[in-house]
């Protein structure tokens, strides 16, 4: 019954059925091929970016986003670009020339004449590094610390097998130089002083000139974690004699994550002829050997050290005076603001007298919900701050004002906040 419901022409021959069905599969045929010219030019690339940009305008996600975390920081256009470049030879003459330039960018901004040695990694590769290449088993050293960065410093002497020895400071304050002293007669074993400079987890920045000639006295050298003071403070590493100070690309220099950058004064290079803990990858004699033959030990990050170069030209080009001074007037705007937010409830995390001026600290009140406060800057505003590490997470945010940055963007942050709280 049901095939005669669907064949109400049983009567009709056999060929008329079959000379039915091809018209109507010509018919249908010329149909899909007609919709198919309409449909082809709508999915390639020019018209699928118009489509995806059309859809994005519609969207809630800001179109400008103020990344103001503590690193990787926002890059310029120009050294967007530079990142982009074709690859080289890491051997070739090209390569000599980049890194080179490279190099005596860094001397600069470092304020240094000393050798500044180039590893493919993150800042906390070159704070090992650092310890391996300065320490040999059985050795004790003093680590200075009052935030998370320092007490990374810390343990990775502690998973070599060194005796650390821990000076520290309540959150949001900065060690006491006599306090380090006292540690160095108390362990005369002690010859190697671990400090990073400026703490992010706290937004505070120890007196790392007053520790280095402590260090010296008492016949100690130091390392120093500079990864985000470097390029945006005044750090003159010779000047204050620092033996070994440690940088990376993602933050004040303006370039993408890849490089640490690992300053080498003579007194370390003299104890690391002696230092017999093991080392390769970080080897500073073996990255220096490469470094003299205009090459590196092995394949380097090159669109790091492209955008590196370009950004230490533009850095050059400013000045180191500007540059500070650019950091410092962001910093002051940013403090600011949080001191006519403190109706809500905020307030400066860090000791006034060590604040630092490239990380601001903000305390939250009891109870407040930072990680909605945080959504809430990025999800409506674009603004993207950080939270608190550690102990800390929860408890304060962190804003970050370093490398690509003016007082007009903390501006823009201040705005966003306010308007935040006043909606909560």
């Amino acid at each position: 019954m049901r095939g005669n419901v669907f064949n109400h022409r049983g009567t009709e021959s056999t060929e008329e059925t079959r000379s039915g069905k091809k018209k109507r599969m010509r018919a249908g045929s010329r149909r899909t091929s007609r919709l198919t010219q309409i449909l082809t030019p709508l999915f390639s690339f020019p018209l699928c970016a118009l489509y995806a940009s059309a859809v994005h305008s519609f969207s809630t996600i800001p179109k400008a986003t103020q990344l103001r975390i503590p690193g990787p920081t926002p890059l310029p256009d120009a050294v967007r670009e530079a990142t982009g470049q074709q690859m080289i030879n890491h051997r070739g003459p090209e390569f000599a020339t980049l890194l080179a330039e490279t190099v005596a960018g860094m001397r600069t901004i470092l304020q240094t004449t000393h050798d500044v040695l180039l590893l493919s990694c993150s800042g906390s590769g070159g704070m090992e590094a650092a310890v391996i290449n300065l320490c040999s088993p059985g050795d004790a050293v003093v680590a200075a610390h009052a935030g998370v960065f320092g007490e990374r410093f810390a343990a990775i002497a502690e998973a070599y097998g060194i005796a650390v020895h821990h000076v520290t400071a309540p959150d949001g304050h900065a060690v006491d130089p006599a306090q380090v002293a006292d540690a160095l007669v108390t362990h005369p074993r002690a010859k190697t002083v671990l400090l990073t400079h400026n703490e992010s987890s706290t937004g505070v920045t120890h007196d790392l000139a007053a520790i280095t000639a402590v260090a010296h006295r008492h016949g100690a050298i130091i390392a120093a974690d500079c990864i985000t003071s470097t390029a945006a403070l005044d750090v003159p590493l010779d000047a204050w004699g620092v033996d070994v100070a440690v940088s990376a690309s993602q933050k004040a220099w303006m370039a993408p994550p890849g490089l640490a950058m690992v300053a080498v004064g003579p007194r370390a290079w003299q104890r690391s002829m002696t230092a017999t803990l093991p080392r390769f990858y970080f080897d500073f004699q073996r990255a220096r050997d490469a470094q003299e033959k205009g090459q590196t030990p092995s394949t380097p990050a090159l669109p790091t050290l492209t955008g590196l170069h370009r950004a230490l030209q533009m850095l050059v080009a400013e000045g180191l005076p500007a540059i500070i001074a650019r950091h410092h007037a962001a910093a002051e705007a940013c403090r600011a603001d949080i001191g006519d937010l403190a109706e809500y409830g905020l307030r400066l995390f860090a000791d006034p007298t060590h604040a630092s001026d490239t990380v601001t600290a903000v305390a939250l009140p009891d109870g407040f919900d930072g990680a909605r406060l945080l959504a809430r800057l990025r999800d409506a505003h674009g603004v993207i701050l950080a939270g608190g590490l550690g102990q800390l997470a929860g408890r304060i945010i962190r804003i970050g004002h370093l490398g690509n940055v003016t007082a007009a963007d903390m501006a823009v942050v201040g705005d966003a906040l306010r308007a935040v709280l006043r909606e909560s």
